[in-house]
């Protein structure tokens, strides 16, 4: 044998007896993590509980009145079937999400925010490209470009969706035009995605300064939020057009307007997510292992914790396959995680600078997206609506199965205010 082939023998059986030597350690400290993580697990599902038994509890009894009603149909029936694969929904990804798999802490409560408007498309999303298949292999398993779309959108999702939810729910009350709503509710969804999803949460990712997080993810934000008006202005004018009852937030059609809203805004969201995330100008999916909480790069040796964890499950990995790993992804060893959480798996450090025109160009194509949105409302739907008054176009059609049940005597057959 000679001095090259005992030298890199050497190294490699230096490299397997330090691995199995810190195995158990490493075990241990799981089992510690496993207590802290259940308990996370529990404030998550109980947060979330709590939201959702608040928005759900009038509209539930509301249904229930209304599925008495012999022209109520299948609607209401079929939203509480939703509403309950929901609930089931939620109390799995909080789980899952505090317990086994490493997403950022942010992406956790965006993930939980959004099974609440979505349901069971968000687990089914989530299964297919967040959760952890197998220990140790969250940072592999989320680096294809699509899958750092998904995160980067949910997180969009998150803020942007919660804004308009809410402020739909307040303008309803006002009793305002649907013209109106929407514009407010594109502020509120602006203001929710960009000064607390964006730049507060990120502001550790983004160097620290809340401000400078604001300017860094300005643009983003915006072009995200055109996407996601896009989808939900057509949908909750056109809907809440054709049936009074699901203007009131007392009513659960009103979310399961809301949750079909947030669906449809998503699809045009993620194509201008996938742009932005391929540019290095919007975060991916990420993973705490590599990013820590708040999305600050961990220290060195949590990268050699991440071989050792590898190893226990039977992987056996050595640095040269996370440097192997690492030029798969586009980057350098210890570099990874960052990758993962700049999109496309290339590091932003490495990411060449967008030019203005393509910035411009996308920004002109987002508003295309808007307009065509906003048009298509106002051909099908009625932007002059609103909760408290019936107009005389919509008053002229016949109410939608159910919405009797919610109207005053008289209503139904006038365009008088009920």
């Amino acid at each position: 044998m000679d001095n090259k082939d005992f030298v890199a023998t050497s190294r490699e059986d230096f490299m397997h007896q330090h691995v199995f030597s810190e195995h158990a350690a490493i075990r241990q400290r799981r089992r510690q993590g496993a207590g802290t993580g259940r308990a996370s697990a529990g404030r998550a599902l109980a947060v979330s509980g709590l939201i959702f038994a608040a928005l759900a509890s009038t509209p539930f009894a509301q249904a229930e009145a209304t599925m008495h009603a012999r022209s109520s149909g299948g609607v209401d029936k079929l939203l509480i079937v939703w509403f309950v694969l929901t609930g089931l929904t939620i109390a799995y990804l909080a789980w899952d999400l505090f317990t086994r798999t490493p997403a950022m802490k942010v992406m956790k409560w965006g993930w939980l925010l959004v099974a609440v408007y979505t349901g069971p498309v968000a687990f089914i999303v989530y299964w297919l490209s967040c959760r952890e298949p197998e220990p140790g292999t969250h940072e592999e398993f989320v680096a294809p470009q699509w899958k750092q779309t998904v995160g980067s959108t949910i997180h969009c999702m998150a803020g942007d969706a919660t804004g308009v939810i809410v402020a739909a729910a307040i303008t309803s009350l006002l009793h305002t035009p649907m013209w109106l709503d929407s514009l407010l509710e594109y502020l509120a969804g602006f203001f929710f995605g960009l000064f607390i999803f964006q730049a507060l949460f990120m502001k550790d990712m983004l160097g620290g300064s809340y401000w400078g997080a604001v300017r860094a993810t300005l643009l983003p934000e915006w072009l995200s939020m055109n996407g996601v008006m896009a989808g939900m202005i057509p949908t909750m004018v056109i809907l809440m057009s054709h049936d009074m009852a699901a203007m009131h937030p007392t009513s659960i059609r009103f979310w399961g307007i809301m949750s079909l809203a947030t669906l449809v805004g998503a699809i045009p969201a993620y194509p201008i997510n996938w742009w932005l995330v391929s540019k290095g100008l919007k975060h991916g999916m990420g993973t705490e292992r590599a990013l820590g909480r708040g999305g600050s790069p961990v220290p060195e040796p949590a990268m050699a914790d991440r071989e050792m964890a590898h190893a226990g499950h039977g992987q056996h990995k050595t640095s040269m396959d996370h440097m192997q790993m690492g030029r798969r992804m586009g980057t350098s060893q210890g570099d990874t995680g960052t990758a993962a959480m700049h999109g496309s798996g290339r590091g932003a450090e490495h990411q060449p600078e967008v030019p203005a025109s393509s910035k411009v160009i996308v920004s002109i194509l987002s508003l295309l997206v808007l307009a065509l949105g906003i048009l298509i409302a106002a051909v099908y739907g009625d932007f002059s609506m609103s909760a408290g008054k019936m107009p005389s176009q919509a008053s002229k059609e016949r109410p939608m199965a159910g919405m009797e049940a919610h109207m005053p005597p008289g209503a139904a057959t006038n365009s008088s205010h009920h």
